[in-house]
């Protein structure tokens, strides 16, 4: 399952799963895709991770907390969907403003349903966000930036928005350990899509979503890419014997 893995996040930006598409094309499909599947996405992630996305999103916002409180300024929750993390920023701090940043309407309308206002939410793509140079105090970018039209500028996005001594919290799927890929591909490539079929009503969908995370880089070249990106990379975890990791920047 991992030979194809792309060294680079160049590779993505003409490909829809194992289609290549231009640009734009990829922009537009991968929009409609997640419009379509947003009222069941949450659902799915706990489906197809055994619930263990809620756990690494837990560590995302408690390394979060534990170092934008040292800055001032918004938190911005990019590719944030229907929320969770951002709401989990929220609670915790009341008195923050936490901006959602997707480019869904449809993801962003259960954000909006389940926020009830707390949030300031934002229709834009990550390769174009709407703020300020350095007015951010941290970025997260969680299971998102492989469905970006180019990753590499998004990243790039994310340095300019940042203020000195801002960080950036990506999570990601990665590439799994050698002893555990075999099982892992297994997984992804015969439940995932059957369980789109069966609860998102749509097996395409997640097929595209399983051939995102085939070609995404591993951590090392995803390193290569925030340091080229002009972030400096502070920390690496990586999480299910090396399924998903967090890169912190």
């Amino acid at each position: 399952m991992e030979t194809d893995r792309a060294p680079s996040l160049d590779r993505l930006r003409q490909s829809f799963g194992a289609a290549r598409v231009s640009a734009a094309e990829r922009q537009a499909r991968v929009t409609a895709l997640f419009d379509k599947i947003a009222p069941r996405y949450d659902l799915m992630n706990d489906l197809m991770s055994f619930g263990l996305h809620r756990l690494w999103k837990r560590n995302v916002v408690k390394e979060t907390l534990a170092q934008a409180s040292r800055i001032d300024g918004p938190i911005v929750d990019l590719a944030g969907g229907t929320g969770d993390i951002a709401l989990g920023l929220r609670k915790a701090l009341p008195d923050r403003e936490v901006i959602v940043v997707d480019a869904s309407s449809g993801m962003l309308d259960v954000a909006r349903r389940r926020s009830g206002g707390d949030l300031t939410l934002l229709h834009a793509p990550g390769e174009a966000i709407p703020l300020e140079n350095q007015s951010a105090a941290a970025v997260t970018l969680v299971f998102g930036l492989r469905n970006m039209t180019d990753p590499a500028k998004a990243l790039g996005e994310c340095a300019r928005i940042l203020k000195p001594g801002g960080r950036l919290f990506l999570l990601e799927f990665s590439q799994a350990d050698a002893w555990f890929r075999p099982l892992y591909a297994l997984h992804s490539r015969f439940v995932i899509p059957a369980l789109g079929a069966l609860i998102a009503r749509d097996r395409g969908a997640y097929s595209y979503l399983v051939e995102s995370i085939r070609l995404f880089p591993g951590r090392d070249d995803i390193s290569h890419e925030l340091k080229s990106a002009g972030l400096q990379v502070t920390a690496v975890r990586a999480f299910m014997f090396g399924v998903a990791a967090l890169h912190v920047a």
